[in-house]
């Protein structure tokens, strides 16, 4: 963009002060010439050299006008390169003002896109955020409800229950258990798992002595940690001597029973600071198990359970085995014979071989008409024609005639 500045001067450079100095010497002169044609009159002697001084001061005069042209120009392109150079420098301006402006625009189109990128991000992670506070608040719901089941005393024997028909079930066979069986005292037992004699059914039952385990957690001091430690041991021993009434029957049931608690927590407690309490019910033959070693204990039940049926069906074993030894000579019977019948076909076939050579050499003689070879010898003249034909082979056991 070209743009067109007014002339403007600047008092403070030198170059005007020059010129106001030669304008100022200009008017000077005139004024000394126009004294100089009043002192003319006077004196016509000092006429010519006052002619000459004015003629220099023409000169003169003529010099600083042309240094005043001259200076004027100066100023005039001084003043054309200053509005060049502030055209370029709009232009300039202008230039990277635009560059500023579209990298500007760039910068927050693409701020703009990122920002939209976070906040869908953002409204994701919001979602998921979301979801798992549904999930945390169902969870906290299900923790409640599971405190309620637990707070029973009814409630919580059948979670017991529920958690041992879990575990029975996927360790035994379905016909190796009976749910909630009654034996001939009527009593009913959660669990009756059907073992082989040595050692007969087995009874499981499950008992959760959870007050007491509280208690003992959350004893705050030594009077209340025995007081509670009392209470576990009343409440454990009370258990086993029940299933050890109930359970155990003579002549029906195994020599043994065993106690289920669906916590670990709670059989841990017994084993690590109630030790007697685990060898009273040693000595009741009532063994305490917790969900893993119930399980354990489950799979060595599934063994004797497997090795026991195997015995049963060993007889059935030999009998089978001893029909297959039948079906088996049988079947070598039946290939010899089979062999004979290959041995006796590949016999015909090679005699069949045979004729056929027989008869396809006659043919070729007969062809090339060759009735020398085809006169009879002495001996085959000497032969009845019975004796020559294929019934005389025939009669005499020969295979190898048409």
């Amino acid at each position: 963009m070209n743009t067109t500045l007014p002339l403007s001067v600047d008092f403070n450079d030198p170059l005007v002060w020059l010129a106001g100095a030669g304008i100022a010497s200009v008017l000077m002169i005139l004024l000394l010439l126009a004294l100089s044609l009043r002192a003319a009159g006077r004196s016509a002697r000092s006429t010519e050299p006052l002619i000459s001084s004015i003629g220099q001061l023409g000169a003169r005069v003529q010099a600083l006008s042309d240094g005043q042209h001259q200076l004027a120009g100066g100023l005039r392109s001084v003043s054309e390169a200053q509005a060049m150079a502030q055209a370029r420098m709009v232009h300039t301006m202008e230039q990277r003002l635009e560059e500023v402006q579209k990298s500007m625009g760039d910068t927050l189109h693409g701020s703009a896109n990122r920002t939209a990128r976070s906040l869908g991000e953002l409204q994701e992670r919001l979602a998921t955020i979301d979801k798992a506070q549904a999930n945390i608040e169902k969870l906290s719901g299900n923790v409640l409800s599971l405190q309620d089941i637990l707070s029973n005393k009814q409630t919580r024997g059948a979670f017991g229950e529920i958690q041992l028909n879990d575990i029975v079930s996927k360790a035994m066979p379905p016909d190796s258990y009976t749910f909630q069986a009654t034996l001939s005292n009527g009593k009913r037992a959660d669990c009756l798992i059907h073992l082989p004699l040595p050692p007969g059914p087995l009874v499981i039952d499950a008992k959760f002595p959870l007050e007491a385990y509280e208690r003992l957690r959350s004893a705050a001091n030594a009077a209340e940690l025995a007081e509670a430690a009392r209470q576990m041991r009343t409440a454990v021993r009370h258990h086993i001597r029940a299933i050890s009434e109930k359970y155990i029957v003579e002549g029906e049931t195994a020599d043994g029973a065993l106690m289920f608690l669906p916590s670990e927590s709670v059989y841990a407690e017994l084993h690590a600071n109630f030790s007697d309490i685990v060898r009273e019910g040693f000595a009741a033959r009532v063994w305490i198990v917790s969900p893993t070693t119930c399980m354990a204990t489950l799979n060595t039940m599934r063994a004797v359970l497997k090795d026991a049926r195997m015995r049963e069906q060993a007889g059935a074993i030999r009998k089978e085995l001893a029909l297959l030894d039948a079906d088996v000579d049988r079947l070598g019977t039946r290939v010899a014979r089979l062999d004979t019948h290959f041995h006796q076909a590949a016999r015909d076939i090679a005699e069949i071989k045979i004729s056929a050579e027989k008869a396809g050499r006659r043919a070729k003689r007969l062809d090339n008409f060759d009735f020398e070879d085809l006169a009879p010898d002495q001996d085959a003249a000497s032969q009845s024609p019975l004796d020559r034909g294929p019934e005389a082979a025939l009669l005499r056991g020969e295979g190898g005639g048409l």
